[in-house]
């Protein structure tokens, strides 16, 4: 999937790709078709860096029923002829999932488009778990003939079925057709669930990896032929040395994290800094001089998991340091130090957006140990990242943390994050906006009446406005 290509936050379009409260809001009060254009431009060009875990399916189908919006450019998206060459779920994921919400609320022009989509779309799947959560008995029966016919009845295509049974994320339409009055649809779906059951119990069987027994040389190997095929097996490696690794080990294991293979040296460290050793941190600093990318990236991951007092300690002399150690000891600090680190989690913070912006992966941790500092004059730097990040998940620790250091919060985004893409901000908003202010009495009570709004954001509502008032 490529980038997507982010515009301004100050920009209508800008502002609904980020997911942000601000972005309904203008939505409602800027011309219909403007906003519908952002909207639709979102929608078919998923705006998300990482679409498998940001949220913005119920944002936008929220906006859509607010603006009464066609699903015109939806549906020719969907069945556009760049289906039947790119079946990535990215392309048509959340074109659907906003679909499967519409459908929730009543809209029979997205079901239908699901069930056409589900017929004869590339991305059939996902249709069909958004139906399964949404469409009744009837509908679900009728896909029966369409979806099986994609499937040759030889044992390629049968293998193939089963498989499909087997990760189905939505279970139900498999269980409906296999209980289908129509035997052969019955009977082919009936086998491919044996089939997938059998092919677990084998996988589940099926021996992998070193056992207890095994040398510490063969744990380090173990790890190598992972590194060398791309895969990185360090982490259950030396898990492996917790069980078979014993205190005549600790040199050979030493010698390893020194100057071993890249396999056995990021296996190495990991076991020495998860068990405290007293010549972890040491050996971390070294990796990270002399280290390829993978020892180094291991190195710093290893120094980072670490919760003894000596790490900590270790971790103010490194703060100020400017690479890539100085950043983790940023971080160290963020999670674990104390009052006498603001200094230096405030300095890590205001140096990652300088040097790499307000998407920094860096800021993550930065940000929570800001507000779980009560960094009250970092404010402005949380404020600069909350307008500008395209992550929705960084916004929503951002807002976090502001309302813990930033006294103008709760009359400030407080009231948009009312609108906000991601439930874990709504929640937030919902704890802290001020109740004085008009719009926020009424969305409270429309989010207290969304059957599709999260258990605990609507807790989080009527923890602030009762019952009473929120059916009011």
């Amino acid at each position: 999937m490529f980038e997507p290509v982010i515009a301004p936050s100050g920009t209508l379009l800008g502002l609904l790709q980020r997911g942000r409260g601000d972005g309904t809001l203008h939505a409602l009060t800027a011309p219909r078709a403007e906003a519908l254009a952002a909207l639709n431009h979102c929608v078919l060009r998923d705006p998300r860096h990482d679409w498998q875990v940001e949220n913005r399916s119920l944002y936008y189908a929220r906006l859509y029923l607010d603006l009464n919006g066609e699903l015109d450019e939806i549906e020719a998206h969907l069945f556009d002829v760049e289906d039947a060459f790119d079946a990535e779920e990215s392309r048509t994921g959340l074109a659907l999932a906003v679909l499967g919400h519409l459908a929730s609320y009543g809209r029979r022009d997205a079901l239908q488009l699901l069930r056409r989509y589900a017929a004869s779309g590339a991305n059939w799947a996902w249709a069909l778990d958004e139906l399964a959560l949404r469409d009744d008995d009837a509908g679900l029966r009728a896909l029966a003939a369409p979806v099986l016919a994609r499937f040759p009845a030889d044992p390629e295509g049968e293998a193939e079925l089963a498989a499909v049974v087997r990760d189905a994320f939505e279970p139900r339409p498999w269980r409906l057709w296999a209980e289908d009055s129509r035997e052969s649809i019955a009977t082919r779906v009936r086998a491919a669930q044996e089939a997938g059951c059998f092919d677990r119990w084998q996988r589940q069987m099926r021996p992998t990896g070193p056992r207890p027994g095994w040398s510490v040389q063969a744990v380090f190997e173990w790890a190598q032929q992972g590194m060398e095929r791309g895969a990185a097996l360090h982490v259950p490696a030396a898990r492996c040395l917790t069980a078979v690794a014993g205190p005549e080990d600790r040199p050979e294991i030493v010698a390893a994290a020194k100057d071993g293979t890249d396999g056995a040296r990021c296996t190495a460290l990991r076991y020495l800094a998860d068990s405290n050793d007293p010549d972890a941190l040491d050996l971390i600093e070294a990796a990270v001089v002399t280290g390829s990318s993978a020892v180094v990236e291991a190195a710093l991951d290893a120094f980072e998991r670490m919760r003894s007092i000596a790490a900590v300690d270790r971790a103010r002399s490194w703060a100020r340091r400017p690479d890539l150690l100085g950043a983790a000891a940023g971080r160290m600090l963020a999670c674990r130090g104390g009052a006498e680190d603001k200094e230096l989690v405030l300095a890590a913070l205001r140096e990652a957006v300088r040097g790499d912006g307000p998407d920094a992966p860096t800021l993550w941790t930065l940000v929570d140990g800001t507000g779980r500092l009560g960094i009250a004059c970092a404010a402005p730097v949380l404020r600069h990242i909350y307008r500008e990040t395209a992550s929705s998940h960084l916004r929503g620790r951002t807002a976090r943390a502001l309302a813990a250091t930033d006294p103008s919060f709760p009359s400030g985004f407080a009231v948009e994050c009312l609108w906000d893409c991601e439930e874990t901000t709504r929640e937030i908003a919902a704890r802290h906006a001020e109740t004085g202010d008009t719009r926020v009495v009424e969305r409270l009570r429309r989010l207290a009446a969304d059957p599709a709004e999260e258990a605990e954001v609507q807790t989080a509502v009527r923890s602030r406005i009762g019952p009473d008032t929120a059916s009011g």
